[in-house]
Order: structure tokens, then sequence, then C-alpha cells
């Protein structure tokens, strides 16, 4: 099948999904580039279309893998519906759309020892993006993402995961609801402060525990506050006074996978 025109029913539709209520009403979501949509592909996220550029032809990375791909339509289009549908100044040669998936709470609260990273009103898509992709390479269960938090569907957070999106449960919810469940599973909540006793490095990260990283205006909100155990420090000897929440939430994730003595899987 082959759609030529960026006025095309069906290209308004995916360029459509660039916006969050687009999103939330199709329940879809959109991806770009060969990287990300062989991320999604082995992974075997639930596809419903591949679109590519015609001039340019099927990326041959995707080639081998569309092989074993069950009921995914894959569309031939312009560079111009390609550029309608893209979020970049630099539009790439391939896009698919996503069908969205509910993520597994119950497979993260079930996990014993749980390693979980928890973001509330962390606004930026690039750093919940980027923790996402720390999460992923720390070896960690999951990732939670209170309210407030950047839209996990959001093409500049999508990008920033690099694909871990599709490697780790990553659960969209009410943080009142779910880490009450976490604590009932033995999960030790641990959010960072400038208030901290313990630093980082001296912080036993064994057992069940589930990271809490806040904004970095207001930290975590009092609600999120009130189900912390404890606050722990990140020792900074620069005159900086404070790391933004990505890099903060790295620092943790890689010191409690040296602890933790997590192994590439």
């Amino acid at each position: 099948m082959e759609i030529m025109s960026p006025q095309n029913t069906r290209v308004k539709e995916w360029a459509g999904l660039q916006e969050k209520k687009h999103r939330d009403k199709a329940n879809k979501y959109i991806i770009e580039g060969i990287h990300l949509v062989q991320e999604a592909l082995l992974a075997e996220a639930d596809v419903a279309c591949l679109a590519y550029d015609l001039d340019k032809g099927m990326p041959a990375e995707l080639k081998t893998l569309l092989q074993s791909v069950q009921g995914m339509e894959v569309i031939g289009v312009s560079a111009a519906v390609i550029a309608k549908c893209s979020s970049t100044g630099t539009p790439q040669p391939v896009f698919a759309i996503v069908r969205k998936e509910q993520q597994g709470l119950e497979a993260i609260l079930g996990k014993p020892d749980s390693w979980v990273m928890v973001l509330d009103g962390v606004q930026d898509p690039g750093n919940v993006g980027t923790i996402i992709r720390s999460a992923d390479a720390a070896g960690a269960d999951g990732v939670i993402l209170g309210k407030g938090c950047a839209d996990l569907y959001n093409p500049k957070t999508i990008r920033s995961t690099m694909g871990s999106m599709f490697h780790l449960p990553v659960v969209e919810g009410d943080l009142s609801d779910i880490l009450p469940h976490a604590r009932e599973r033995g999960a030790l909540l641990v959010s960072t402060s400038l208030t901290g006793v313990d630093s980082c490095y001296t912080h036993d990260f064994h057992g069940s525990q589930w990271l809490l990283i806040g904004s970095e205006g207001q930290g975590i909100s009092p609600q999120t506050a009130a189900f912390v155990d404890k606050s722990i420090i990140i020792p900074m000897a620069g005159r900086a006074e404070s790391l933004n929440a990505a890099m903060a939430a790295t620092i943790l994730l890689f010191e409690g996978m040296r602890q933790r003595d997590i192994h590439r899987k």
C-alpha cells in the first residue's frame, strides 16, 4: 500500500498523535526513526503500522525483522507525508504507529527484592526519558510515573528513552494508590534530600527498594513525602546547589547496581 498525499485522512490521524489529546483518544502513539522502530519490533510491541519513505526504500535493518512480524500494516509514503508526521526538523525515513499497552504494575510489585525508580512531578520529557534509559541500563525492575510527570508517549520522552521504554515496565499512575501497595510488599521507599543523614554511598541498597525523585523546582510533593521511609543525600564537593532529576536518579541507580551486584542479564 502507498500513501502520497499529506492531506490523506490517515496521515492527518498519524500527525495528530504528536498531541496528547489525540494519543489518549486513539490509545496509540507514534515512534520515529530506524532505532526506535527496531527496538519496538524486537520487543514485540503492539505495532499497528509501519510507514517508510518510498524514495529511500525500506531500511535494511528492518527488512529481516519484518519477516517475523504478523498482522502489521506496512505502508510506503512520500517525503511530504513523513515531514507532516515528524516532530523534528530533520525527519527520519521511517515511523511506526504503536498501540498503547497496559504495563504490568502487578509484575513490578510481585518481584522479590523489587528495584524500582519512582518519579513524582518530573515535568521535563527529556529528563523522564533519560531516567527510563538509566533505569534500564542499571537493571531496575521498572519505572513508575506519578501524576504531574511528562507524558511517557510525548515524542521527546520517547526519543530520550532511546528504546529503553520497550525493555522494562513503565507504569503511569497515582502514587498515593501505588506506594502503599509497595510498602505492603516490603519495599523501602527512599528519596533524596539535602537534609538526608545517610549519603547515597553509605546507604544500603539491598532488598526491595523504590527510589523517589521529584521535580527540580519543588522536589517530591508533600503527599508523596508522607510515604517516604528514608531520605538520603547525594554528596557534592563543588558549589552547585543541586543536580537535575535525571543526573540524581542515574547516580542512585548506578550506586544501587554496584551494591546489588546486578550483572548484565
